[in-house]
């Protein structure tokens, strides 16, 4: 069960000591507290955890400062859609909205290579109206001997760039809860110039404890990829884990799916899960093109797979692109041959506007659908 307080309700406040010396003697209920913090307001949820059953909604809704009760019936208590569940589905950070109803994207590094590069790539956005990318510092790999990323030593200078180039927020993976300080230490020192999304990759999908410590820091938001190999219940459950520890801003990323059946691509493409994902819970939900196709193979029609399986994702609701370029994928340091190229940042761009386009078309044709068949059913 969730309460929700009323908005501006302080922790300090008379009627929330009230309440949760009440909520303190209910047997067998477990309390935890959460701030949604909107652009307008900040509203104050109230987790109530165990045998809620015999609770009863109307006297829940007569305590000090509630505003609504909702009844959890799903697995996914946090980041749950419920039933008569309208909290709020976005957030800010750092002077970008994130939610269902828009769409950010962050193209870049895959895995930082020189600070050349980076300055590169932050031009270029900014030359074409950016303010997010994605920048590897930390990368897990397959083999022991693989690049693992320059890891802080080059923090200061890709922050610092970011500041320079209006970049306000970096999506960056990490791989253990020490990643976590060194970003904000280096923040720190740079004078905080941007802002960091901190990444959970597929491969850390089902590293609890790092799910965990992400989750108990409230500074970064979170960008949780689906795992490879497991299910996606699987996966909201790593995202509820993350909420679990206090941190709700969260988008959920998917990737492709590790399996031969997505040949010749890297994974198999698993964007049809977007609207699944929006509809189970309120999380943003981001596609990431690049490792689901995994080379730049074009179609006889000219537009490379990459394209064809962003504007999928995009058509069917995505909120967040992922992508990798890099403007000099033979040096690249990871994942070169998927990398698209700078000059094809403005057509990436225009591609996007267009399956953009289109889902809000198909949106709106939806509702007015809708609309025609309340009123039928009205009249009749």
């Amino acid at each position: 069960m969730i309460l929700i307080l009323k908005p501006e309700t302080r922790r300090d406040s008379p009627e929330f000591q009230s309440l949760m010396d009440y909520l303190a003697n209910l047997p067998g209920i477990q309390v935890r507290v959460h701030e949604e913090h909107g652009a307008q307001q900040t509203l104050t949820e109230v987790y109530l955890i165990g045998d809620t059953k015999t609770l009863s909604l109307d006297d829940m809704k007569s305590l000090p400062g509630v505003e609504r009760v909702v009844r959890v019936s799903e697995e996914y208590r946090i980041l749950g859609r419920h039933r008569d569940d309208h909290r709020p589905t976005s957030w800010e950070y750092n002077g970008v909205r994130f939610g269902q109803d828009n769409l950010n994207v962050f193209a870049g590094l895959c895995a930082v290579s020189t600070r050349e590069h980076v300055e590169a790539m932050m031009k270029a956005l900014r030359e074409h109206g950016q303010v997010c990318t994605r920048m590897g510092a930390y990368k897990p790999r397959t083999s022991p001997y693989a690049f693992q990323g320059h890891g802080k030593a080059c923090l200061p200078y890709v922050f610092e760039l970011a500041g320079k180039y209006g970049i306000r927020v970096i999506a960056m993976e990490v791989t253990h809860d020490k990643h976590i300080d060194e970003i904000r230490e280096a923040l720190h020192q740079t004078g905080h110039p941007t802002g960091v999304m901190l990444q959970i990759g597929t491969r850390n999908t089902q590293n609890f404890e790092l799910l965990k410590a992400v989750g108990r820091q409230r500074e970064f938001p979170v960008l949780l990829k689906r795992g490879f190999g497991i299910t996606l219940e699987e996966s909201l459950n790593a995202a509820e884990y993350v909420a679990s520890q206090g941190n709700t801003r969260i988008v959920f990323g998917l990737r492709g799916m590790k399996t031969n059946m997505g040949d010749p691509h890297r994974n198999f493409v698993d964007f049809a899960h977007v609207p699944v994902v929006k509809r189970l819970t309120r999380m943003p939900v981001c596609i990431d093109p690049s490792h689901s196709v995994g080379s730049r193979d074009a179609a006889p029609d000219g537009l490379l797979d990459i394209f064809h399986v962003t504007a999928q994702g995009v058509i069917a609701g995505a909120n967040m692109i992922l992508v990798d370029f890099h403007p000099e994928p033979s040096k690249a340091l990871v994942d070169g041959p998927q990398a698209l190229l700078l000059e094809e940042l403005p057509r990436f761009l225009e591609d996007v506007a267009i399956a953009r386009e289109a889902y809000e078309r198909r949106v709106a044709a939806a509702r007015r659908a809708r609309g025609e068949g309340e009123a039928a059913g009205a009249a009749a």
